[in-house]
């Protein structure tokens, strides 16, 4: 069997195995996609819990628009197409929840605000969680200090553009993470992330998620009107569903929605997964873990996850990556972690938990000593790797495909 995978955003790999070893090809589900301007336009004519969008954004006043930045396929250009008739003669502005990653580059900018950049390229603030001046909202139950840009805290009416799809940590992304961690400062960011470390915190878990639970309580800090435009999209980055209006009312809205769409029934655990994260979530190995989160839920005790991922511009926030460099095994991480915490440590953690019961290789365009020292084992070849992985787990190892490993949760049926 010739399988072809992705690989960054143009490329293909392709391999070769026996149709006797392949447990199958799993991928985000299929579903119907309708008219996505309609889809749009009906969420907004309709929002949950607040006015008619039209209405909100016509209230008076200056509106400031929160944006995930170009680590998501949130449809960012696609939603300002469908409300440009609303913004006419709207004083707006925009700001980049970028927690803690880096500003967009140009042609990042281009990728989410599409034409709509030339128009407001002067009115775009990307947020910098180390530099930029915070307001201090409040405390939540677990002490977290919500401290969120003073753009947003001095805005007279937010309105947020996100996408809701499974989070490794968060449950799900979406809604409130708009302003934690996506325009919150790095201490708070620190202290809420920190939960993450509890098994409770993962994917598809709300409930009783120590990470969740934070951000909205935190969130009650937050007094200025919202509106929340939350999109579904399918594998392809179509839009299968939105809904609009009350941060939370929107964002639980979408949950199930985007439950038919990343929720994968697969029979069982297998000993060999290969986990491709796609473009744009490939931008680095920060967000590529992603893709080895999801994949060890695939995986049997033992086994080996190979994950591919082209990590474009490297390794992303560094912190996690030295804490793995500097021990001397996966429970010296956790050790480690378990003395101190700093943003990013969550990351180490949530990798050296595998490195218990299985192995991680990886195919990437990093350097094979750097992956070496996050104990995940380099290889130039996905062919080398899964014939490497497949002659070790013996000769009745199957291999299973997680087609877009950073977006798919299996879930064992």
């Amino acid at each position: 069997m010739r399988i072809e995978v992705p690989y960054g955003k143009d490329d293909l790999i392709t391999v070769e195995v026996d149709d006797g070893r392949v447990a199958g090809l799993v991928s985000p589900n299929d579903v119907p996609i309708g008219d996505e301007a309609e889809i749009l336009h009906q969420a907004m004519a309709a929002p949950l819990g607040a006015p008619p969008f039209r209405e909100f954004v016509r209230g008076g006043g200056e509106v400031l628009f929160v944006v995930n930045d170009a680590t998501r396929p949130t449809p960012t250009a696609r939603v300002l197409d469908t409300i440009a008739a609303d913004l006419e003669g709207v004083p707006v502005r925009f700001i980049v929840a970028t927690g803690i990653h880096r500003a967009p580059t140009e042609d990042e900018y281009r990728q989410i605000f599409g034409d709509h950049y030339d128009t407001y390229r002067d009115r775009i603030h990307a947020h910098d969680a180390r530099r930029d001046e915070m307001v201090y909202l409040g405390t939540s139950k677990n002490g977290t200090e919500m401290e969120v840009n003073r753009i947003g805290a001095e805005a007279e009416r937010i309105v947020l553009i996100g996408s809701v799809e499974p989070h490794y940590f968060a449950g799900y992304t979406g809604g409130r993470k708009s302003f934690l961690p996506g325009i919150a400062s790095y201490k708070t960011i620190e202290q809420n992330h920190k939960l993450a470390l509890s098994s409770a915190a993962k994917a598809l878990a709300l409930e009783g998620n120590p990470v969740h639970e934070d951000m909205i309580d935190a969130l009650t800090s937050v007094k200025m009107e919202v509106f929340s435009i939350q999109t579904v999209l399918d594998k392809h980055h179509r839009i299968y569903a939105a809904t609009a209006g009350h941060i939370h009312e929107s964002f639980h809205a979408a949950i199930d929605k985007a439950n038919e769409v990343f929720a994968a029934k697969i029979p069982r655990r297998e000993a060999v997964v290969v986990s491709v994260v796609k473009y744009p979530q490939d931008i680095d190995l920060y967000q590529a873990q992603k893709g080895i989160d999801n994949g060890k839920l695939a995986l049997a005790e033992g086994g080996v996850l190979i994950l591919v991922a082209k990590c474009r511009t490297g390794i992303g926030e560094e912190s996690f990556a030295d804490l793995l460099a500097s021990a001397s095994s996966p429970q010296d991480a956790l050790d480690r972690i378990a003395q101190r915490y700093v943003v990013g440590y969550h990351k180490a953690a949530k990798m050296a938990e595998i490195g218990l019961w299985a192995e991680t290789w990886g195919v990437t365009d990093l350097p094979p000593d750097r992956l070496e020292s996050m104990f995940i084992r380099p290889f130039t070849s996905l062919q080398e790797a899964l014939d490497t992985a497949l002659h070790a787990q013996g000769p009745d190892a199957r291999v299973l495909f997680l087609t877009d490993g950073g977006m798919t949760v299996p879930l064992v049926a």
